[in-house]
């Protein structure tokens, strides 16, 4: 039984991504299961913060989008933007590799915000497989302890 953060994957991640986190132990729940395919982002960002599920997507745009990032805001969302240009199987195992430092991150940030996770340079991968990622806030911007005195 898993006892950890449930990821919820929007339609753009597909098929095989969430099957492919499952089997590396996760508790995933994807978009086609619980939304319509016409479902808005607003409308299944808001479900998804609602049950304090970690959303993941593909789409890197979001953050950009008023409606969307105003959703996010409001309603609590912890989202997760996938980054790269690669075959969704590939994202996805680098996903898992980077898995502890993403539930690192999990643990010492609160919702709202969006992170993007970044897959490890393919040379690294190409010496080691298992070469994790990184995760890193995107939003809100880290405020500096110089920019709160202003």
């Amino acid at each position: 039984m898993n006892f950890g953060p449930v990821f919820f994957t929007d339609r753009d991640l597909g098929k095989k991504f969430p099957e492919i986190l499952r089997a590396g132990g996760l508790a995933v729940e994807r978009h086609a299961d619980h939304f319509r395919p016409d479902t808005s982002d607003e409308e299944w960002l808001r479900e998804i913060g609602a049950k304090r599920w970690i959303a993941l997507t593909h789409d890197g745009r979001i953050r950009y989008k008023p409606n969307e990032l105003a959703t996010v805001m409001q309603h609590g969302v912890a989202l997760l933007v996938i980054v790269g240009h690669a075959p969704y199987p590939d994202l996805a195992r680098a996903f898992l590799a980077t898995k502890g430092r993403i539930l690192n991150f999990l643990e010492r940030h609160q919702p709202p915000y969006i992170a993007k996770v970044y897959r490890p340079a393919p040379g690294d991968v190409a010496k080691d497989p298992s070469t994790p990622g990184r995760i890193e806030l995107w939003h809100p911007p880290k405020v500096t302890a110089m920019a709160r005195r202003t």
